[in-house]
């Protein structure tokens, strides 16, 4: 399970957790859950399974037992299902918070050990902020994969998320910061530098891989399509190509390492 998060809004979360699931998916063949944990959806309507009314993620967290089928949602590709999310997330941080009569931070754990085997990864599209949805799902997770535009105000949110993860691991000693990647990069002396920058100096780790910009990326957001399906050929899904073979070869490495292979 593998969180995609940083505190900084429009650095690509959503677009990232989007096309890993599908190249995941149809690329490599793996069975992919996506939770979307943003109270705006836009996972969930990127793959055609958003409903400002419907029932979904809020349900999970704050409906006492719960049962994790009922919420997934399936999408027209075989191998990627969704629990969706809606503007109701903002009243179930707050139910997650009044409610102390059951645990708060392991509910999503919790429920999802009952439909792990199902599933080879958990993507879950966190919002850009640290609440109850969250904290529940940097809990339930094994990694976390940092989406980062290279500007200055996104290198100064950094610091503070890792002092986030670092609370974090109050509850879920295992959880791993798998690394950075830049999103929307140009090649210019800025983003040259800054990528310097969070390679070298700032002590990081960091991918190999990282996404250029290009317009199709917007496209694909009115289409609904992964770019691996809309546009194969642009520089951006060569690159989450590349990104997923990264964090694929991570896990089989450490699988071996733990003799789980």
């Amino acid at each position: 399970m593998l969180c995609i998060i940083n505190l900084k809004g429009g650095v690509g979360k959503t677009i990232s957790a989007v096309n890993l699931a599908f190249i995941f998916a149809e690329l490599h063949g793996k069975k992919v859950l996506l939770i979307d944990c943003d109270k705006q959806g836009n996972t969930s309507k990127f793959y055609g399974v958003h409903d400002r009314d419907g029932e979904g993620l809020t349900e999970l967290l704050t409906v006492r037992k719960a049962q994790v089928g009922r919420y997934i949602q399936k999408t027209r590709y075989k191998l990627v299902d969704v629990i969706p999310a809606n503007m109701s997330l903002i009243n179930a941080n707050k139910q997650i918070l009044i409610d102390c009569t059951r645990p708060q931070q392991t509910r999503l754990k919790d429920a999802l050990e009952e439909i792990a085997p199902k599933y080879d990864f958990c993507i879950v599209d966190c919002a850009p902020d640290i609440n109850m949805t969250t904290l529940n799902a940097l809990v339930a997770a094994d990694d976390v994969l940092v989406p980062i535009k290279i500007d200055k105000f996104s290198f100064d949110g950094i610091a503070e998320l890792f002092e986030q993860l670092d609370d974090v691991r109050t509850f879920n000693p295992s959880l791993r910061l798998a690394g950075l990647f830049a999103t929307m990069a140009r090649r210019n002396s800025v983003n040259r530098q800054g990528e310097a920058f969070l390679r070298e100096a700032s002590g990081y780790p960091m991918f190999e891989t990282a996404i250029r910009d290009t317009c199709r990326v917007t496209e694909t957001t009115y289409a609904g399509r992964a770019l691996e399906e809309y546009a194969p050929k642009c520089t951006a899904a060569q690159d989450y190509r590349k990104l997923a073979g990264e964090y694929l070869a991570m896990c089989g490495k450490e699988a071996r390492e733990n003799g789980k292979v």
